[in-house]
């Protein structure tokens, strides 16, 4: 399988290279990542192409490791490699421009294509250890691929390893627990219910590494965090994109087929994935540095996507991995613009930019498009992947636990987190795009092929996907397991009628403005007693968002999640802290005290023994 071995080994080995080349050849060592993730998205359709079934990948150089190289390529591991390699590729390109020599992370490409080699790793294993290898090195990637140059950044990577590091350790406990029930290390062909307490704690053990991996509530922390302080390449990269395929791809493993979920487990994930949805965006629509407004959202769409895998249905499941796919896809290419107007600006706040659409009009557009598409309006494909969750929970309220009866409650917080949704990126669009371009912004200019090539790209698939998901998308991309038969997913919305009246809509518009012979208003200050004042009298955008923050409802959940009480890593933390607090007391220097506990401690071991 010279396919596999090519596509999972040859990045790494060729970014482990490339740390032999100085930081000096930055941009031969980014062509040649282009190259190599180019050639990885080759393999990653082939593959897509390829027969599904089990392989073993022959390790020539260490022949032993070949027992572990087995690899499970069915349907849901061809749709994540896939996406991966086409990731991969477009944002090989935007880095090519986007990563400068002197401001970079160190090693930045080096790191690029082992994440990239790793990814597709965990994405076909089959076997327990070289999955949890694969998923470790991601961990290790996603601290190294942020720069740490700062107080702040360096605090954001130490917590975005932790987190995830700790998380790696409660998957390697959740194994070990399969393994106890099967005496297997092969992923495929065991199947639980969650009913025996065994059971029950891999389930909770391989849900936590899925949720922090994906970056769901409670452990979602990181992301906004990691976003705001790392170069939007690894934002669009890792939290974006392959963080999101991969966490979720391990809960559908673990949904689809490790386990059968009884009750009680269906209303957890129901419950986390409708938390997600409304915490993380309440959290959005008050952010002004745009980078950690977009982190907000990639956790709040994580939401949506456990909901839909939660219901179980074959609606529900499609409905969870298409948006998982449109997610990746939208949010990647919005921390990309975000990337295109932090390099052409150098400003991260909302509130001191506005009119780049002038000066920036294709990443305009495709931030438009992008932002769209995520607010779940028809007929882009955010839209889509959401009516199907909509109509999947809808679905679900015909059966009788205690979970489908609670449908309304999923379905209402669900359309909600939408609505605010698409009040964040109102803000977001009109602060930064619209409006009147200020003074200081003047001279900048759109960012070259090699940035906006990759968004518009991302904005097309984006705009495909949403107006022939029901004839070709969906068939091709979820021909699998319990969705292999499309014709039961009832609940598809036939797009092409209703996309053909909004774009005649759209097309009038633009006639009937260019009919008003555009190229002759004329722009002029307001004459306020003859003085100049716009400035003085310009709104935010963002000042229309603080009455959110004021509402007595909502005030209370704002102050303790300013004071981080929501967030796991800082409570850990100040647990850790108090007991080396009350433990470092202890140690008094006197001889009489560390006697009393050398015997206090005897005691406890002789009680425990008898």
């Amino acid at each position: 399988m010279v396919i596999f071995q090519m596509l999972i080994f040859f990045p790494i080995v060729i970014g482990i290279i490339l740390f032999l080349l100085p930081e000096a050849l930055i941009k031969i060592k980014g062509i040649i990542a282009l190259l190599v993730s180019g050639y990885g998205a080759w393999l990653a359709f082939n593959t897509f192409n390829s027969t599904s079934g089990l392989y073993h990948v022959q390790c020539t150089l260490a022949p032993q490791l070949s027992k572990y190289l087995q690899l499970n390529v069915d349907g849901l591991a061809k749709l994540i490699v896939l996406f991966i390699g086409l990731f991969g590729f477009l944002y090989a390109l935007y880095s090519l421009a986007y990563i400068r020599k002197g401001k970079s992370v160190c090693g930045y490409f080096s790191w690029f294509l082992i994440t990239l080699g790793s990814a597709l790793g965990a994405a076909l294993a089959d076997h327990f250890l070289f999955f949890v290898f694969c998923w470790g090195l991601l961990g290790l990637t996603l601290y190294k691929l942020i720069k740490g140059d700062d107080d702040e950044s360096a605090s954001a990577a130490k917590k975005t390893l932790i987190l995830i590091g700790g998380s790696d350790s409660v998957l390697i406990l959740g194994i070990a627990f399969l393994y106890k029930m099967t005496g297997s290390w092969i992923m495929s062909g065991s199947s639980f219910t969650t009913s025996s307490a065994l059971a029950n704690a891999a389930f909770l053990c391989l849900l936590v590494a899925a949720l922090t991996k994906a970056g769901a509530i409670p452990f979602h922390t990181w992301v906004p965090d990691y976003v705001k302080h790392a170069p939007a390449s690894s934002s669009a990269f890792l939290p974006a994109s392959l963080d999101k395929l991969l966490g979720i791809y391990l809960l559908a493993r673990i949904t689809m087929n490790f386990f059968r979920l009884t009750g009680w487990a269906t209303l957890l994930l129901l419950i986390i994935g409708s938390l997600t949805i409304i915490c993380a965006v309440m959290m959005a629509l008050l952010q002004h540095n745009y980078k950690k407004l977009l982190g907000y959202h990639a956790v709040s769409q994580v939401g949506y996507m456990v909901t839909g895998l939660a219901l179980g249905t074959p609606l529900g499941i499609a409905a969870g991995l298409f948006h998982m796919v449109n997610n990746a896809l939208y949010k990647g290419g919005l921390f990309l613009t975000a990337g295109s107007i932090e390099k052409q600006t150098g400003i991260d706040d909302i509130d001191e930019l506005g009119g780049l659409s002038r000066v920036m009009p294709l990443t305009f557009f495709a931030a438009l498009v992008f932002a769209i598409s995520i607010s779940g309006i028809p007929p882009f494909n955010g839209f889509y992947s959401k009516w199907m969750i909509y109509r999947g929970i809808i679905d679900f309220g015909s059966g009788s636990g205690l979970a489908n009866k609670l449908w309304i409650v999923w379905l209402a917080l669900a359309v909600i987190g939408s609505a605010l949704t698409l009040a964040s990126f109102i803000k977001l669009i009109s602060g930064i795009f619209l409006g009147r371009l200020r003074e200081n912004l003047s001279k900048i200019r759109e960012v070259g092929f090699a940035m906006w090539f990759p968004q518009l790209v991302l904005a097309a698939i984006c705009i495909f996907f949403g107006l022939f998901a029901a004839k070709a998308v969906i068939p091709v991309l979820f021909n699998f397991g319990a969705m292999a038969d499309n014709s039961n997913l009832a609940g598809l919305w036939e797009s092409p009628q209703v996309s053909l009246l909004i774009l005649v809509t759209i097309l009038l518009g633009v006639i009937i403005y260019l009919m008003g012979n555009p190229k002759k208003h004329r722009i002029s200050d307001s004459f306020i007693g003859g003085e100049k004042v716009q400035n003085e009298l310009n709104f935010l955008p963002s000042d229309y968002y603080k009455t959110i923050a004021e509402l007595k409802l909502f005030s209370f959940f704002y102050k303790w999640a300013e004071k981080k009480r929501f967030d796991i890593y800082h409570i850990g933390k100040s647990i850790v802290l108090a007991c080396y607090s009350v433990g470092s007391k202890c140690h008094s220097g006197i001889l009489s005290t560390y006697l009393v506990w050398v015997v206090a401690g005897m005691a406890i071991i002789i009680l425990i023994l008898v």
